[in-house]
């Protein structure tokens, strides 16, 4: 037994997990699915044993490092980012009037004439609970 990172695995029964699913490095979309379906089978299970959580995390790394690779993200804007959460969260202009002061002020950051300030930043983190962080533009290379 091995207790890596404070979980004891029954070594045995963890390679006789690796036998059976053979995690590798994903190269193709079809070794991708193979993964995402082993995920699901794991996750389908009422309780996993330590050994199969473990063959689940390495098989999420693996699944994320390949969709990072294969498929970028590009960064939203701040007002990108404003919309989506107002979609998401059902919410037209007139309810973003607390969080910017005015209805015209709310207008123009969303016709993008008016940057977000950063006492809006603060009010639209705190009114969405999501990290300031979120408003601010980053591009898929960091």
């Amino acid at each position: 037994m091995s207790a890596a990172r404070g979980i004891v695995v029954d070594e045995k029964a963890y390679r006789k997990l690796l036998f059976k699913i053979k995690p590798t490095v994903i190269r193709t979309n079809e070794e991708n699915e193979r993964c995402l379906s082993q995920l699901e089978s794991l996750h389908s299970q009422p309780k996993l044993t330590p050994e199969e959580k473990e063959i689940a995390e390495l098989l999420m790394v693996l699944v994320q490092a390949y969709e990072e690779k294969s498929y970028p993200l590009k960064g939203a804007s701040p007002v990108e980012v404003v919309r989506h959460l107002m979609d998401s969260n059902g919410l037209k202009q007139s309810d973003l009037i607390d969080v910017f002061g005015s209805a015209s002020i709310v207008s123009e950051v969303l016709k993008k004439k008016r940057k977000l300030s950063k006492t809006h930043i603060e009010k639209l983190s705190r009114r969405f609970h999501v990290s300031p962080e979120v408003f601010f533009t980053v591009t898929a290379e960091g």
